[in-house]
């Protein structure tokens, strides 16, 4: 099992395959994905990755936050979620997840909050079909009708289906299949609908009801701080030269 990731919903479009059938797909970005601490099975009783995404001003971080990223190094994160992983998968503190951690052709389980509908009825809500048109219905066609019977048992029973609020709930959809990854920008695109609105944040791991490929890097793609920094000197002075 390897860790998964935290990425934002773009939205939705579609890819054209050679046979010219098109795929809709369901873009996701990962930003500055990076692993902020580990949980261990002395310390915490269990082992698991703590990972962080996107970014936030450090005005709005409290002084305990700011302390926990400072002692692994990295900027403060707007989105945390933890990855239950065996010992063997834990990624270095610091590194940062690239969307190549998932290949071309696998499936993923992609999780994320529902768009909040607010109050809705039985109808939509839980697909009821409604009262009559006709034949002595007035007014209450959209209603659910009985939710309980008269002397027995005398009493509506708990988790009865009925208007009430709708959406904004944790979804998460299975088996997802991975059709594309944009490494230099940051994003892969998943076949199929993701729950939540563009801009929502989402987490992606591997399916837990699908075979793992056996291309797909372990204990997962990702790069050290010390090879982003080496990258920046260069960028530097070229820009210092053109200047």
């Amino acid at each position: 099992m390897r860790s998964g990731v935290i990425a934002q919903k773009v939205g939705m479009t579609r890819i054209f395959t050679d046979a010219g059938e098109h795929v809709p797909v369901t873009v996701l970005k990962v930003e500055s994905c990076q692993v902020v601490a580990h949980r261990t099975l002395d310390k915490n009783g269990y082992v698991a990755v703590q990972l962080g995404a996107g970014r936030r001003k450090p005005k709005n971080v409290t002084r305990a936050e700011r302390g926990h990223f400072a002692v692994a190094q990295v900027e403060p994160k707007r989105k945390m979620a933890e990855f239950r992983v065996p010992e063997e998968a834990l990624i270095p503190v610091g590194a940062e997840i690239t969307v190549d951690h998932f290949v071309v052709g696998q499936y993923v389980d992609v999780t994320g909050t529902t768009v909040g509908k607010g109050f809705a009825g039985g109808m939509k809500r839980h697909n009821f079909g409604g009262l009559r048109a006709s034949h002595g219905v007035s007014i209450s066609h959209r209603s659910i009708g009985s939710t309980g019977g008269r002397q027995d048992p005398g009493k509506t029973f708990k988790n009865k289906k009925m208007p009430g609020h709708m959406g904004d709930v944790t979804v998460t959809t299975q088996n997802l299949k991975v059709v594309m990854t944009d490494v230099e920008r940051g994003l892969i695109a998943v076949e199929g609908a993701v729950p939540g609105h563009a801009g929502g944040w989402i987490t992606v791991r591997d399916a837990v009801k699908k075979k793992l490929p056996a291309d797909a890097p372990k204990p997962g793609a990702f790069k050290l701080g010390s090879e982003a920094a080496a990258e920046a000197p260069a960028v530097e002075a070229t820009n210092g030269e053109g200047a």
